[in-house]
C-alpha cells in the first residue's frame, strides 16, 4: 500500500511538470527565463548589429503611448522618473553580454518607434559621423528663435546617439526634436552611459521609445531605459521621460508648427532660408562650446541641412519673384514643387496643396523649393 502511495504522488509530480512546460511553450517563453526569440518578430525591426540572435522582451513590439497619461505635465525640469528610475528589462536581457542594434520601421505616418541596443565599445564609432541633413523626421521643420540656445528650434535627433553606437543617416534613429530636449534632456543620459563603456568596457542595455499623442507628427517625449549587465545596474540605471519642449515657444505637435509665447524674452526671426549661410555658422560654432558633446548630435545636421537649401535659394535669385504661377506644396515637408515635378505623385494628397503665387510670396509662407524641380 505505501508503494502505491509513492508511485501515485510521483505521477502527479511529473504530470505537472509536463504541464508547467508545455505552457510555458505555448507562451513563447523558456524554461530558464521570461524571453522570446527575436527571430519571430524580426519584421517589426531593421536588425543592424548582432553576432548572435538576441532576445528582447514584449515591450519590443508592443510600443504603448499610454504612458503619456501618466507623466505629469511639464514644469521646468527635463525630465520625470518612470518607475522610481527602474528601467523594464527582463532578467534574461540583464544577462546578455551580446552587441546588438533594434530600429523600428517607420509607421504609416513616418515616425520613429523603439530603439533598442546593448551599448559596448564594439558599437562606438572609430570615425567622425556623416552627413544627416537629407533626413526630414516627420513634423520636421527649419525655424529659428532669439530665445532658443543657437537660435534653431528643432534639431534631427538620435534615438541612439551616434557616440554610443555610430548610426549616421537612418531615418528610423532620428527624430525632430527641440534644441533643449536634445541638449539639456537627452545629452545628459547619453554622456553618461558613454563615459562608463569607455572607462569600464562593460555592457549597457539601452532603449529609447519616442511616444506620441494620437496621429501627432512630433513626439511629446521619450522613454529613455538603461542598465549596466556586467555590474548588474550599479554603475548605469536610470528609465526616465524627456519632455520634447522649449521653454518659451509653444510646439504644435501635429505637424511641428510653432510659435512664440507671449511675454517670452525674444521674438521670432522668422524660417532659416532668410539668413545666410556664414551667419548660421557663427551661430553653429558658438552653440558648440557650451557643451563637450553638442556638435555630435546637433551642430553638423543643421549646417548641412540649411547651407544645402540655402545655396538652392542663390541659384534661384535671379528669377523673376513677381511672376505669379501654380505651385504644388507639400505642408509635411514644407517644399514647394512645379507641377510636372515627378516628386509630386510621391506627395499624399492630405499633404498636398495647390496654390497660384510668386516665387517670393510661397518663400515667404515658410516654403523652400524642390531640389529637383527647382522652381
Amino acid at each position: 500500500m505505501r508503494c502505491k502511495k509513492v508511485l501515485v504522488i510521483l505521477l502527479c509530480i511529473v504530470m505537472l511538470c509536463s504541464g508547467c512546460n508545455a505552457r510555458n511553450n505555448q507562451n513563447g517563453v523558456t524554461s530558464d527565463n521570461d524571453t522570446y526569440n527575436l527571430q519571430e518578430n524580426r519584421d517589426e525591426f531593421n536588425y543592424v548589429h548582432t553576432d548572435t540572435d538576441c532576445n528582447i522582451d514584449e515591450h519590443a513590439t508592443n510600443i504603448s503611448t499610454d504612458i503619456l497619461s501618466d507623466i505629469p505635465s511639464y514644469s521646468g525640469e527635463p525630465y520625470v522618473e518612470i518607475n522610481h528610475n527602474i528601467p523594464n528589462f527582463t532578467d534574461g536581457e540583464k544577462e546578455s553580454r551580446t552587441a546588438f542594434e533594434l530600429y523600428s520601421e517607420l509607421d504609416e505616418l513616418g515616425r520613429c518607434g523603439e530603439a533598442y541596443a546593448n551599448i559596448c565599445q564594439e558599437l562606438m564609432p572609430t570615425e567622425e559621423r556623416g552627413e544627416i541633413g537629407h533626413i526630414k523626421p516627420s513634423g520636421w521643420q527649419l525655424i529659428k528663435y532669439d530665445i532658443v540656445d543657437g537660435n534653431y528650434l528643432y534639431n534631427r535627433c538620435h534615438l541612439i546617439a551616434y557616440q554610443l553606437a555610430g548610426e549616421n543617416a537612418n531615418e528610423k534613429n532620428l527624430i525632430t526634436g527641440t534644441r533643449y530636449f536634445n541638449v539639456t534632456g537627452m545629452l545628459t543620459f547619453e554622456n553618461q552611459v558613454a563615459e562608463y563603456v569607455k572607462a569600464t568596457g562593460n555592457h549597457v542595455l539601452y532603449r529609447v521609445t519616442p511616444i506620441y499623442n494620437g496621429n501627432d507628427l512630433v513626439a511629446a517625449g521619450v522613454q529613455m531605459e538603461a542598465y549596466s549587465v556586467e555590474d548588474d545596474g550599479s554603475g548605469i540605471c536610470f528609465n526616465v521621460f524627456v519632455y520634447n519642449v522649449q521653454p518659451g515657444i509653444s510646439i504644435d505637435y501635429a505637424t511641428g508648427e510653432s510659435r512664440l509665447i507671449a511675454g517670452s524674452d525674444g521674438s521670432d526671426t522668422g524660417n532659416v532660408p532668410n539668413e545666410s549661410a556664414s551667419d548660421y555658422m557663427t551661430d553653429v560654432n558658438a552653440a558648440d562650446t557650451k557643451t563637450e558633446h553638442v556638435s555630435e548630435d546637433n551642430a553638423s545636421d543643421m549646417k548641412e541641412s540649411y547651407i544645402s537649401e540655402d545655396n538652392t535659394l542663390k541659384e534661384n535669385a535671379g528669377k523673376n519673384d513677381a511672376d505669379k504661377q501654380t505651385y504644388i506644396l507639400n505642408k509635411n515637408t514644407k517644399k514647394f514643387h512645379l507641377p510636372t515635378c515627378e516628386s509630386v505623385s510621391d506627395i499624399k494628397e492630405e499633404n498636398k496643396k495647390e496654390v497660384v503665387g510668386s516665387r517670393k510670396e510661397i518663400m515667404d509662407e515658410g516654403y523652400v523649393p524642390c531640389k529637383r524641380c527647382n522652381p
